[in-house]
């Protein structure tokens, strides 16, 4: 007797895309509470971390990370595209996700870069702190959004896959 169930690829695609999602979750979430706390802390004085020799960044990880899980989440809604309530809840949940990416890439990327290229100093400037600290709570919230995106996936996996067109 064998004790092993098969499943579409549409189901193993979409799976996968949940898997992806949740690496690049822990990793958001990795950032967010050990990186983030320390260079927002007293800026430009924490802003040691982004020098050299030693600087953190972190840009090609995340293009490759948000690449891979968005080309597995395409592919996982062309093998979804004909179970009608799977397709309408993933392309829901793929246009909230580039909503949060044209956010993260007209805001979050371009101020991130702003404080990598400011020199460090030893003292606090409170406009660059309070600068620094909207940031990290608005990085919260996407953060967050992230999560409630990828968590939003998960009932598709019991969604029946008959062609319902």
């Amino acid at each position: 007797m064998q004790n092993t169930h098969t499943f579409s690829k549409a189901t193993q695609w979409l799976f996968y895309s949940i898997c992806a999602y949740f690496l690049m979750n822990g990793a958001q979430l990795w950032e967010t509470a050990l990186m983030v706390p320390a260079w927002t802390a007293a800026p430009p004085s924490s802003l040691i971390v982004f020098q050299k020799p030693y600087a953190l960044d972190f840009k090609v990880f995340w293009i490759v990370m948000h690449s891979l899980h968005e080309i597995i989440f395409i592919v996982a809604l062309c093998y979804n595209w004909k179970i009608k309530k799977r397709r309408n809840l993933m392309v829901a949940v793929f246009l909230a996700h580039l909503g949060i990416r044209i956010w993260t890439l007209i805001y979050f990327a371009p101020t991130l870069m702003e404080f990598q290229r400011l020199p460090h100093n030893d003292t606090v400037d409170l406009i660059l702190k309070e600068k620094a600290a909207q940031w990290r709570h608005l990085n919260d919230l996407r953060v967050a959004l992230f999560f409630v995106l990828n968590f939003l996936l998960i009932p598709g996996l019991k969604i029946k896959e008959k062609d319902d067109e």
